[in-house]
């Protein structure tokens, strides 16, 4: 293990380790698996990934367990929301054998750089696919590159689980009616930054986009999914515009299991004046609980969090997915793979 490191003051973000690992589709068929610890890549000039956004990423993370073994969630998913994504903008899909594999193969070659237990830190695994086939006119590339890069993070609340503030703005569409939100492609992430650089000058945290269609419905929460809890119901936003987050899945069946009613579907706005709790939902935070939620346009401010603290709910959320993460409960769901 790397001991230098100090794990609990690591930032989400990247920080280098030993080696990626590649492959290329060429030919019409996947290449060998290579490893690199090069952390450049060498494209043409007129590569589609830089031109026509022919660019799809996924986020997941290893964790190391009270029993030492190292353990990555819902692999398997994250397999096919890249290839859903691929699919999308006419990429070519990764298989979900050489995905597992690479991500894997990634994990062990960086073992020390995979954080100890206890720490509240993880090592976070970025696949990502780019097109490199040279184009000027629009037209899908014939070549494309498959990387897995990992890198090791920090506890996402580093003074303690606490609330954070949230803004609506109107003015901003993260991603059109029937585009690209509901896969992972890096356009959506980049059409975001400045609705969100404009809430963090006003002091948010970041921006509960709405509907792209009719501005009447609750969208993505910044780069996450929404929750809430209303009536004792955990409530989340349906919408062909919204990524399907796997961990907002993972919280839908922890709710049923505790014994709540699930629904996916519209919820408008004024609905939040009878929600107890509300979170956005990721890889990064698990579950980041909003204490306010500010409309800009109206003036009205929704207080989620009567009392300043974190939900009873959402912080059971975030100790049973924790637990099952590192091995503490069992895995009942098939969400883990144990690096060998």
């Amino acid at each position: 293990m790397d001991t230098d490191i100090d794990w609990g003051k690591l930032p989400f973000g990247y920080y280098p380790t030993d080696y990626n690992v590649r492959c290329t589709f060429r030919d019409g068929k996947w290449g060998a698996v290579e490893v690199s610890q090069s952390e450049t890549v060498n494209l043409h000039i007129a590569a589609t990934c830089l031109h026509y956004s022919q660019e799809i990423f996924e986020g997941l993370k290893a964790f190391r367990g009270k029993d030492g073994k190292v353990r990555i969630f819902r692999l398997r998913d994250n397999a096919k929301r890249i290839q859903d994504s691929a699919r999308g903008i006419l990429m070519e899909p990764v298989p979900t054998e050489l995905f597992e594999e690479m991500c894997i193969k990634a994990v062990k070659l960086n073992e020390r750089f995979i954080p100890p237990y206890g720490s509240g830190a993880s090592l976070y695994i970025r696949p990502f696919e780019i097109g490199l086939t040279p184009r000027v006119g629009v037209k899908e590339a014939d070549e494309y590159m498959f990387i897995v890069l990992v890198t090791p993070v920090g506890p996402y609340f580093k003074s303690g689980f606490s609330n954070t503030n949230i803004c609506i703005m109107r003015e901003y569409d993260r991603v059109a009616p029937q585009g690209t939100g509901r896969w992972k492609v890096g356009g959506n992430y980049a059409a975001s930054l400045a609705a969100g650089h404009r809430a963090h000058e006003m002091g948010y945290s970041a921006v509960l986009f709405l509907d792209p269609k009719e501005k009447k419905y609750l969208d993505e929460c910044g780069p996450a999914n929404f929750y809430a809890i209303k009536d004792g119901k955990y409530i989340t936003p349906m919408s062909d515009s919204i990524l399907p987050s796997i961990t907002n899945d993972s919280l839908m069946v922890l709710a049923r299991e505790m014994g709540m009613e699930v629904e996916r579907r519209h919820i408008t706005v004024d609905e939040l004046e009878e929600v107890s709790e509300a979170a956005a939902c990721g890889t990064a935070a698990v579950c980041s609980p909003i204490g306010e939620i500010d409309d800009i346009d109206t003036g009205k401010k929704y207080v989620i969090s009567k009392d300043g603290k974190p939900g009873p709910i959402t912080t059971e959320f975030v100790r049973r997915l924790e637990a099952i993460r590192h091995g503490e409960e069992p895995d009942t769901h098939g969400w883990i793979t144990i690096v060998e």
